[in-house]
């Protein structure tokens, strides 16, 4: 599944094909959860000392492009 941000990959060798933030097997899955429990991005940083700001960022724009989906309304 290729995304539009250059930041997320999915590769079945890594992860089992999860979009993880690239040179990482850090899930997108794994910052999000984060992020939902609390988690601030300057914690996550400090935690993950190979992430960048982009990157959490990256994470929640390809989660977005992925619940995005065209509404139809029957009549």
């Amino acid at each position: 599944m290729a995304s539009a941000h250059p930041r997320i990959v999915s590769d079945p060798a890594i992860c089992g094909g999860r979009p993880v933030v690239r040179g990482t097997r850090m899930r997108v899955a794994d910052i999000l959860a984060l992020l939902g429990e609390g988690a601030s991005r300057a914690e996550i940083l400090a935690d993950y000392d190979y992430l960048t700001d982009e990157d959490i960022t990256a994470s929640l724009v390809y989660a977005a492009e992925m619940l995005d989906h065209r509404v139809i309304r029957a009549a």
